[in-house]
């Protein structure tokens, strides 16, 4: 049987595609847009198969830029909910296959456009010639550290208070459609300011979890203080030379709750 499926989402378009208990989705050349809608759903949601997606790595590239969206899909990685490859030829659609549908999906402005079929031995033929594409896929290598490790790392490592806010930073990115100025370093030394952090356990937390090295921190950080967003005060140490505290630099930016933090940050850094 052939079906016309139009949805306002990808999401929605699962939800009518994907109804049955299939074991796996197999995800062909989906579009950046596609990639970003399915990471969010397989997070919010249990009720979903594991995907196993076979994308451009230009795409990939692009979604996974945004650092929450990359170490989301690290977790759903590390969790065998995702599994990335890259794709080797141009296709001509955008495919859901599952072992009991195919869907061709085709997005125009904000509505999703999909033809599906469960014909039984087209759908068989489908899904063993994409599970065969699948597997002798290069894999993608994602560098991006999981989420949930980051969060569990800085809360046992910086403190809960900062976690708590490095957490409501990226939410508050997220929900602008995100920033070109706020990466998630420049967010570890905000909300690590923010909450009077030494620059020596922040820069060697985020090296030690994957998010960038020590030198990069330490060129952002001295950045961020050429733009007046933070300043630094030195705090003696037995041996060795003095260790330097983050503080946050503008008054603007002080007695400003994380959530809005961002947005004061990049107002003046623009």
């Amino acid at each position: 049987m052939v079906s016309n499926l139009l949805e306002a989402d990808v999401e929605h378009v699962l939800d009518a595609a994907f109804a049955g208990g299939d074991e796996e989705v197999i995800v062909v050349d989906p579009s950046a847009e596609t990639v970003a809608s399915l990471i969010e759903a397989a997070t919010a949601r249990d009720d979903l198969p594991p995907m196993s997606m076979l994308a451009d790595d230009r795409t990939l590239a692009d979604v996974m830029d945004d650092f929450l969206a990359a170490s989301t899909a690290a977790d759903l990685v590390a969790g065998g909910v995702l599994r990335i490859r890259l794709l080797p030829d141009e296709v001509d659609n955008a495919l859901f296959v599952s072992p009991s549908k195919v869907v061709v999906l085709v997005s125009a402005d904000d509505r999703v456009a999909a033809l599906s079929t469960d014909d039984g031995e087209f759908v068989a033929d489908v899904f063993e010639t994409n599970r065969a594409a699948f597997d002798d896929a290069a894999e993608y290598n994602l560098r991006t550290p999981a989420i949930s490790r980051v969060r569990e790392t800085m809360a046992a490592e910086i403190g809960e208070a900062t976690r708590d806010d490095f957490d409501a930073l990226l939410s508050s990115v997220d929900a602008a459609g995100g920033s070109d100025t706020i990466d998630e370093v420049t967010a570890s030394l905000l909300v690590a300011a923010k909450n009077d952090v030494l620059l020596y356990d922040i820069s060697k937390w985020g090296e030690d979890v994957g998010i960038a090295s020590k030198a990069t921190f330490s060129r952002t950080k001295t950045r961020l203080e050429d733009a007046g967003l933070i300043d630094t005060e030195k705090v003696p140490i037995d041996v060795g030379r003095p260790r330097l505290r983050l503080k946050l630099g503008d008054e603007r930016l002080r007695g400003v709750d994380a959530a809005e933090l961002a947005g004061v940050a990049s107002d003046l850094l623009s």
